[in-house]
């Protein structure tokens, strides 16, 4: 028998057996027209048709919702580096982006300082960073007069005097190899390639100056066939509302993407701060006694028993300081004369532990700090090829410093939400794998999003951000714990510890193969599973 069919459509009844929740509005109003001829609707029906109605008076008067693919709250290198890769990927290149950053990002696009002066903010970037971010197209827009490369790192014991010496050699030594061991530029340099590269490529919608006040979920649109009950929306200061299938959170360590999402992030404060400035050299007048470097130029580390000091080079005869050490003695550093801050620093790479415990001290009656420097030099052997040059001045207004801490999310993805960079990790500054890391992210993410988009798959799920997850969580925790094992065994002055700590040292040192391995790893040129 052929099947029957109305006149007037579905029944009513049969409206009301439907699954779909909400009738689209062309239904809604036909269901009306039906309803006058056929003088008959059920009472369900008619609480869902007065709900649709509703609803619509509810979006009539208001803007419908600002849809976008992807979401990047915070516009520092990792987000930048992520929105820049998809842009410049072409199977990602169509999704509709919006990037929110809280300053003036024209201001950073145009940053420019003269070449005798450097910001205070820089970071070691690794081969393997290097390399996307030339694959991306970013690379070369960064003013390469203030990059510098180095090819050799001295990093030894302040207590025992123990060293590892990482040279070409060691790192790479097959010819015609990268011998490069890292690069050196500042954070604003990189992100001002970046801004520049991203408005090369265009198609992201850019909303700076803008505070996000809150993040919650959408509402559900009766004219759209997207349920948004569980995207997350992003409300700016100003009262723009952004509607995200994957929220990005790269907006730092109190990232407040991650506090909407849930995810906690475990750790703990080191009772240390960071003390960074830009220092002026004295000029080189002996050969490297690494003759092969390019450069000529070394990067020195050394450890103390209040933390690591480190000095790493700039273009010209300039260098940035990363000097980890107590909340103390940090504020005595900031409170010092340029003299006497120089003679410090330099105390630092010479002095023994004990000499620089007084210096951190009261100064005595009459007597600076460059003063009692000078007098415990002159009794200090030194072998000039195994410390920096000598310090000479130090950049107004560049002596700052930061709190030190350890912090790891316990995921890395929510649903419709992902974190990089300080977001999911905060690391100890004494390896310079901190920026690394979150490139490291941002390299997995961008491509867990094109696997996505090539099959077909929502990108904001868990499940599409799965790979993503399992990627880079296990390989960021390993960095992490080896840098913060290293902190704690270097904080002993004393005790059998220091001994093997020194016997260790020095027999690394000896095995080129292993100082290799040790160099790959810290270059992201080598695979650790």
């Amino acid at each position: 028998m052929a099947a029957w069919h109305s006149p007037l459509g579905p029944s009513p009844r049969a409206a009301c057996s439907s699954k779909t929740n909400i009738l689209p509005i062309s239904a809604v109003m036909d269901f009306l027209v039906r309803k006058r001829a056929a003088g008959y609707i059920c009472r369900s029906c008619t609480r869902q048709v007065q709900r649709e109605i509703r609803l619509r008076r509810s979006y009539s008067g208001s803007a419908r919702p600002d849809i976008y693919d992807v979401v990047c709250v915070g516009g520092g290198p990792a987000g930048l580096s992520l929105l820049t890769a998809l842009r410049a990927n072409p199977v990602t290149s169509h999704l509709r982006i919006a990037l929110v950053e809280a300053q003036d990002l024209s201001k950073i696009k145009s940053w420019k300082l003269p070449l005798d002066r450097f910001s205070n903010r820089c970071s070691s970037l690794t081969p393997a960073s290097v390399r996307y971010l030339d694959q991306i197209g970013a690379w070369h827009h960064l003013d390469q007069s203030r990059v510098q490369d180095y090819h050799e790192m001295q990093v030894w014991d302040g207590v025992t005097d123990a060293r590892i010496e990482f040279d070409t050699l060691s790192s790479s030594p097959t010819s015609g190899a990268d011998t490069t061991i890292a690069y050196m530029t500042e954070n604003l340099n990189l992100t001002s390639g970046l801004l520049k590269r991203l408005e090369e490529l265009g198609g992201v919608s850019t909303y700076d100056n803008a505070k996000v006040e809150q993040i919650t979920f959408g509402e559900q649109n009766p004219e759209s066939t997207l349920d948004l009950r569980e995207w997350p929306v992003i409300h700016l200061s100003g009262g723009k509302q952004l509607h995200a299938r994957l929220l990005v959170g790269a907006d730092g360590a109190n990232s407040p993407v991650r506090s909407f999402a849930g995810i906690q992030a475990r750790g703990w404060d080191y009772n240390r701060h960071g003390v960074v400035a830009t220092l002026a050299l004295e000029e080189q007048d002996f050969p490297s006694h690494q003759s092969f470097s390019p450069s000529g130029k070394i990067a020195y580390q050394r450890f103390l028993p209040t933390g690591p000091v480190a000095l790493l080079p700039l273009p010209g005869n300039f260098a940035t300081l990363v000097w980890s050490t107590t909340p103390e003695n940090a504020a005595l550093l900031k409170s010092l004369p340029p003299k006497e801050f120089i003679a410090m620093v330099n105390a630092a790479f010479r002095l023994s532990p004990v000499d620089l415990s007084y210096l951190h001290g009261p100064a005595s009656s009459g007597t600076t700090k460059e003063d009692e420097y000078s007098w415990r030099i002159e009794h200090t052997h030194i072998n000039p090829l195994s410390v920096p040059q000598a310090i000479i001045g130090v950049q107004e207004n560049s002596i700052a410093s930061f709190p030190l801490k350890f912090r790891h999310a316990d995921t890395y993805i929510a649903e419709r939400v992902a974190l990089v960079g300080d977001a999911a990790h905060t690391i100890h500054p004494l390896a310079g794998q901190g920026l690394n890391q979150g490139q490291g992210d941002i390299q997995s993410l961008a491509r867990t999003i094109s696997y996505a988009v090539e099959h077909g798959m929502d990108i904001g799920t868990t499940m599409a951000l799965e790979s993503y997850l399992s990627e880079r969580y296990a390989a960021n925790h390993v960095v992490m714990g080896v840098c913060d094992k290293l902190h704690k065994i270097y904080s002993f002055e004393s005790g059998p510890l220091v001994g093997l700590r020194s016997l260790g040292l020095r027999a690394v040192n000896g095995l080129e193969g292993v100082k290799g391995f040790l160099m790959r790893q810290a270059s992201g040129s080598g695979k650790m599973f």
